[in-house]
């Protein structure tokens, strides 16, 4: 079945970096676009980043423009999040999310999600 796993979620001072992961089963990356998403104590989901695999074609929230980047390796199923100068505003959990054929900011199936905390 359909599964995603995120991972390499931490705690990380403001200005640090992190790298999380999207591994992906049961089903073709290169047919998905697959998206990143995040929820902060006490507020809404909001996507943070997405990738086309058909085109490599990529999406960011203005927020994380410029210190976010999103990439994906089709041999190993996965997409990445890098995530550079973090602020404490960047803290919550994120996820990932398959989001059809093209980034429409629409989450399909879910990972379980990764705590990402930035503190000092």
């Amino acid at each position: 079945q359909v599964q995603l796993v995120e991972s390499g979620g931490g705690l990380v001072q403001p200005g640090g970096s992190l790298r999380l992961s999207c591994s992906c089963s049961g089903f073709t990356l290169g047919y998905y676009a697959i998206g990143w998403f995040r929820q902060a104590p006490g507020k809404g989901r909001e996507g943070v980043s997405c990738i086309q695999t058909t085109d490599g074609k990529t999406v960011y929230a203005k927020s994380v423009k410029g210190r976010f980047t999103i990439s994906k390796d089709n041999t190993k199923n996965t997409v990445y999040l890098q995530m550079n100068s973090l602020e404490p505003e960047d803290t919550g959990v994120y996820y990932c999310a398959t989001e059809g054929l093209y980034c429409s900011g629409v989450g399909g199936a879910w990972g379980q999600g990764t705590l990402v905390t930035v503190s000092t």
